[in-house]
């Protein structure tokens, strides 16, 4: 087997229960077309299609696609356009080794031997070793590298890429995620300082396996979504900040460096927040509540942030990234021992928090969101008229325009929300009662089907006849 065969072998089985599964609809020809896409991009296309350091996201899309069940087609057909925007590899002016390793971080022109270093460390010492040692140790995290700052920098895209690699079994998404983690810019400094790090339980055996580890998450579900008088849930954090007026943004000063500046203005403040957030990886079931406990609040801030009951729905581009990447927290927390669990789940946390401060704190109304949205698609009709008849499943006509959509983000939010609605869409209201957080009483499981449907609203069933419409790119300021 030749090196990029076995960088992109035929997608395994995801690593937790809770995991995103596949949709039917994988067949011979979708593989063939997957793995075409996924050996061509390694090989032709650089990780960065401009010099702003814009990411290439033809493999995210593509592995989308395929895990919503499409056939071949859309996934060559949209990667040839994809393809138009690309720029090729550059050759690196040297080796990465152990000893050049931070001298080279945040250039991009080493993106390919920090891929060849990262495939070898893979390949001598296993994939957790890898994470445990770059990622997550303090060694890497002192000024000059901050690793999990690189990892959870550029709005999440390494943590998105090294995600897919371990929720589909393929190395060759691994190692281009941590070379990417490598070599984009970290979002501002001492995002995670040293008390970040003492602040977790000591670190696991370095023999911990992977598998051990994923069988963590593989045990029957465990309630208690809502806080014991020890506990603070993610929604108690969310309604104190709301109430900060310290943390209220009335503009974006520099375009572009929204969560720089956030960083900047109001770390401090958002630190002093998600460490009130509870984590004790002892506890059974508590990897899974608070993973839970994100997965709801991610969506909550997106959609529920993004709704107006006078102006309607705004689907932001950014916020709508916080719901694409708490998808892969299930595949990333079941490589990691304990320690780093916690570590990662804190560290997504205020990465979420302090996007949402960056990118105006949209007010959360609940009981407008969850009183004034449909649970119901209005589904073009190819005549121009809506069909009105009732969808038994509404999620299936959702993913279906999702995956021939344009817009390549759409089918990767829409995965999440129909994963989500899958695991939790038989929450009943007032599982949230207890919580800080105004109106979460109300909040039940038809959020994230809500959420489709007011996103497939604001994009275009383009499918369907309709004009694709972007993201909404200005905040809530």
């Amino acid at each position: 087997m030749n090196t990029v065969d076995a960088l992109f072998p035929a997608p395994t089985f995801p690593p937790s229960v809770l995991s995103p599964q596949r949709f039917p609809g994988i067949s011979t020809d979708s593989l063939s077309a997957l793995q075409y896409v996924l050996k061509d991009n390694h090989k032709r296309w650089h990780i960065f299609w401009n010099d702003l350091k814009f990411h290439n996201h033809i493999t995210h899309r593509a592995l989308a696609l395929y895990a919503l069940g499409s056939s071949g087609a859309p996934i060559r057909t949209f990667y040839e356009q994809d393809t138009q925007i690309q720029r090729s590899p550059i050759e690196p002016p040297e080796a990465i080794t152990p000893a050049n390793f931070v001298e080279h971080l945040a250039d991009e022109r080493y993106y390919q031997a920090y891929v060849a270093f990262f495939s070898k460390e893979i390949d001598d010492k296993g994939t957790t070793r890898v994470l445990e040692e770059y990622i997550f140790s303090e060694p890497f995290q002192s000024q000059g590298s901050e690793m999990l700052n690189h990892f959870m920098s550029s709005l999440l895209h390494a943590f998105i890429h090294v995600g897919h690699g371990l929720e589909f079994g393929l190395k060759g998404m691994v190692v281009e995620g941590l070379a990417l983690a490598a070599v984009h810019d970290p979002d501002g400094k001492d995002i995670f300082p040293p008390s970040f790090f003492n602040s977790g339980m000591q670190a696991a055996e370095a023999q911990v396996t992977q598998l051990l580890c994923s069988l963590a998450l593989n045990k029957k579900e465990v309630d208690g979504a809502v806080p014991t008088a020890k506990d603070t849930h993610v929604f108690d954090v969310i309604a104190r900040i709301l109430k900060d007026e310290r943390l209220r943004v009335e503009c974006v000063k520099n375009a572009g460096k929204e969560y720089k500046q956030a960083v900047d203005d109001y770390g401090p403040a958002i630190r002093e927040y998600v460490a009130q957030w509870t984590i004790d990886t002892t506890k059974p079931g508590e990897v899974e509540r608070k993973m839970e406990e994100l997965f709801w609040a991610c969506s909550v801030l997106y959609a529920v942030g993004g709704f107006d009951e006078a102006k309607g729905f705004t689907a932001e581009f950014f916020l709508m990234h916080l719901v694409t990447s708490s998808l892969f927290l299930p595949s990333l927390i079941a490589y990691l021992t304990p320690r780093s669990q916690a570590l990662l789940l804190r560290g997504y946390l205020s990465t979420v928090l302090t996007w949402w401060v960056g990118r105006g704190r949209p007010a959360l109304n609940i009981k407008s969101f969850m009183t004034s949205t449909p649970t119901q698609p209005a589904v073009p009709a190819h005549d121009g008229e809506t069909n009105t008849k009732e969808i038994d499943n509404p999620f299936l006509p959702i993913i279906q325009s999702a995956i021939l959509h344009p817009n390549d983000h759409l089918p990767k939010v829409q995965r999440s929300f129909a994963h989500f609605s899958a695991l939790y869409g038989n929450r009943p209201a007032g599982y949230f009662k207890g919580t800080e957080l105004d109106g979460a009483e109300l909040l039940d499981g038809s959020l994230f089907v809500r959420a489709a449907v007011l996103t497939m609203d604001y994009v275009g069933w383009v499918r369907e006849g309709q004009s694709a419409k972007l993201w909404h790119l200005g905040g809530f300021f």
